[in-house]
């Protein structure tokens, strides 16, 4: 049994991987923002709200992210707005760092833990060839960026602990619906149990890393 801490538990796949892991008997804290005011791109809630804890989480997964927030995804540098950017940046990026910055006192430092952020392949700049939804894709690629940084800090003081981002694949949930066209997509219940499985199976050389739901790495 571990014990794991869900941010955005009342999400598609934050719901889903809640659920998984209660019903393989570890000890989940399901924290979201309708349910506990987390909200994470206010740093003061969620240091407030991180700050109630005691005791280290064995996983800390950020489920949280939207594909748009009051912006659709652009199709062309003339969709593009400051508002936009930051609207993605605050949600995709600078949420998950705050909540890794606040969440740091709870990972453990005598043992494998792994702090995991949902990421997507879109993030990917080896692996843009079709361009647009230029403020989502910067976003992830800024969280994939942080990640890999607090890999390399976190290293020296918990060498057991695990940083990783990692791309679920498309998922059918109220956010993505407007987007799935003919792309293949899964349930949250298949993401979150692919989701586990690369999570389980990484190991202390996999820190700073981008998988996806296979367990395959993602080019930056």
């Amino acid at each position: 049994m571990i014990r794991a801490l869900i941010i955005g538990a009342t999400g598609g796949i934050g719901t889903a991987v809640t659920k998984a892991l209660r019903d393989r008997g570890d000890d989940v804290t399901a924290l979201s923002r309708s349910r506990d005011g987390l909200d994470v791109t206010d740093e003061a809630s969620v240091e407030a709200v991180l700050g109630r804890l005691d005791g280290a989480f064995d996983l800390i997964l950020v489920t949280t992210g939207a594909l748009e927030v009051s912006h659709g995804p652009e199709k062309s540098l003339r969709d593009l707005s400051a508002a936009a950017l930051a609207e993605q940046f605050a949600l995709n990026a600078t949420g998950p760092a705050l909540v890794l910055k606040h969440a740091l006192r709870l990972i453990p430092r005598d043992r494998r833990a792994v702090f995991a952020a949902l990421s997507a392949r879109v993030g990917s700049i080896g692996d843009n060839r079709l361009g647009g939804w230029y403020a989502y894709r910067a976003a992830k690629a800024a969280l994939n960026q942080i990640l890999h940084g607090a890999a390399v800090e976190i290293a020296r003081s918990h060498p057991q602990a695990i940083v990783a981002a990692l791309h679920p694949g498309t998922v059918q949930t109220d956010l993505t619906r407007r987007y799935l066209g003919r792309h293949p997509s899964v349930t949250p219940d298949e993401a979150a149990a692919n989701l586990l499985r690369v999570i389980d199976g990484l190991n202390e050389a996999d820190s700073g890393g981008f998988f996806d739901w296979r367990g395959d790495r993602v080019p930056w």
